[in-house]
């Protein structure tokens, strides 16, 4: 769950408090391209404020009025489609042939909302079970990666913490990067056994980690949902935490340095029990290649290719235009 779709929560615990009556939506499919992913949710209250977004667009302005309308009256969840064809596609503001489907539930005691932000807020994973017919939900702890099943009968959520960025090294660049990553909903932890760095680190809402890096990365298991990036330029240090990230199921493992000491690293690597499989998964030089110098910019380009990686996107480099 994103910090948008956390906002919206607490949004409608703001206002069910208030004692106004509210809707939830939740995206529950999409075709084509549409503008916010499965998951997503967004909230109407009774006299047409909005929380959340579906599209940016007169997908919300017709929402508002199908909530005034009859959701707000309506005893159970309901399904809304827009878009199905490229007409009704142009007239709700999304890209043509694009088409999302909405399941909306009047927010309700058994609803079970309060219980659910009040949860999250202290970083738990929950799934979120919501009966169609009846618009009762049930809470279950939710391992795993964010998901969402509907059926004929049910609509399952899960909700929390799910992208995770373990970062070695506590210096200057790790700053930028830990601030960036922080901005994209990720749980950053920062892993420095020197007293020099660790001592001085002072990003709010990241997790310091004084172990040795192979350790850390032992404790903290990392799974598809988990980038690790060894940024300290000591192979002492980030050779540790690579040789163990490569093992585990990390979607993204990279390490700064140049070419050269890129090709010195693979090398030692393959001496501690690193397969030839396993070091094709190794980013190095991490980042991707758009001319940057600065500690700011060099954080930019490793998050990019962070991002492209996590959704399944190739870089590929544009040739070199020269000017006339």
């Amino acid at each position: 769950m994103d910090n948008v779709d956390l906002n919206v929560l607490k949004t409608i615990a703001a206002w069910t408090a208030a004692e106004h009556r509210v809707v939830l939506g939740t995206i529950v499919r999409t075709w084509g391209s549409a503008p916010r992913p499965i998951g997503s949710l967004v909230a109407v209250r009774d006299d047409g404020q909005i929380a959340g977004s579906v599209s940016g667009g007169c997908i919300e302005d017709d929402l508002i009025e199908q909530v005034r309308e009859r959701l707000l009256d309506s005893p159970t969840p309901a399904k809304l489609h827009y878009g199905i064809s490229a007409e009704e596609a142009n007239r709700f503001g999304l890209p043509c042939g694009g088409s999302i489907e909405l399941v909306v539930e009047p927010v309700v005691a058994h609803s079970r909302i309060d219980e659910l932000l009040n949860r999250l807020l202290q970083g738990e994973r929950i799934e979120r079970t919501l009966e169609l017919a009846t618009g009762r939900v049930d809470l279950q702890p939710g391992d795993g990666p964010d998901r969402l099943l509907l059926t004929a009968t049910h609509l399952t959520t899960r909700h929390g913490p799910q992208w995770r960025l373990l970062i070695v090294g506590a210096g200057q660049m790790t700053q930028y990067l830990a601030s960036m990553a922080l901005a994209l909903d990720y749980e950053v932890l920062i892993c420095d056994p020197r007293e020099e760095y660790a001592d001085t680190w002072q990003i709010e809402n990241t997790t310091l980690l004084r172990d040795m890096p192979d350790d850390a990365v032992l404790a903290l298991k990392p799974d598809a949902h988990t980038a690790i990036v060894a940024l300290t330029h000591d192979p002492k240090l980030d050779d540790l935490a690579l040789m163990e990230a490569l093992k585990t199921e990390a979607f993204y493992v990279g390490a700064i340095g140049s070419q050269l000491n890129q090709e010195r690293r693979r090398a030692r690597l393959l001496e501690f029990d690193v397969s030839p499989q396993q070091l094709e998964r190794l980013h190095g030089p991490v980042g991707i290649r758009n001319g940057a110098r600065t500690p700011p910019e060099i954080a930019v380009a490793i998050l990019a290719h962070i991002t492209a990686e996590r959704y399944g996107y190739t870089i590929v480099a544009s040739p070199a235009v020269k000017p006339e």
